[in-house]
């Protein structure tokens, strides 16, 4: 793979960042988006109950696939984020409302986030087979 076959996620609702990351990347038959939040498409918060903001978080995600032609079926793999065990039960019926069986791998961690979101994901999408294989 050359680095011309790298190419970053845009489209309508993609969260932009100032910071020096893409918020998707494609490589290879893989979509890479990075750590989302409850945010607006400019990269600003948006504090809100944890319902909320997980419910926006996967939406931001939403956006994401669609723009690189994908949907939720396609997520292989979901790091979540959370800021307090105490939502832990609200986070996998969230998550379920996202995703169903077989559902994608998931590493959860607990406590990691600060103040600034209580909720934050990452994932991985299949894309499908490159071209070069």
């Amino acid at each position: 793979m050359k680095r011309d076959d790298i190419e970053p996620i845009r489209g309508p609702g993609v969260i932009a960042s100032s910071l020096p990351f893409s918020t998707g990347i494609r490589a290879g038959g893989f979509v890479f988006v990075s750590g989302l939040a409850s945010a607006d498409e400019n990269g600003r918060l948006i504090p809100d109950t944890f319902e909320n903001e997980a419910r926006r978080t996967y939406e931001n995600l939403g956006r994401v696939l669609e723009a690189a032609g994908l949907d939720y079926s396609r997520v292989v793999q979901v790091r979540c984020y959370l800021s307090s065990k105490d939502d832990w039960e609200a986070h996998n019926r969230i998550y379920r409302e996202f995703f169903s069986a077989p559902f994608p791998a998931r590493t959860t961690l607990i406590g990691c986030l600060g103040d600034l979101v209580k909720y934050e994901v990452d994932a991985i999408a299949y894309a499908g087979a490159s071209e070069e294989a």
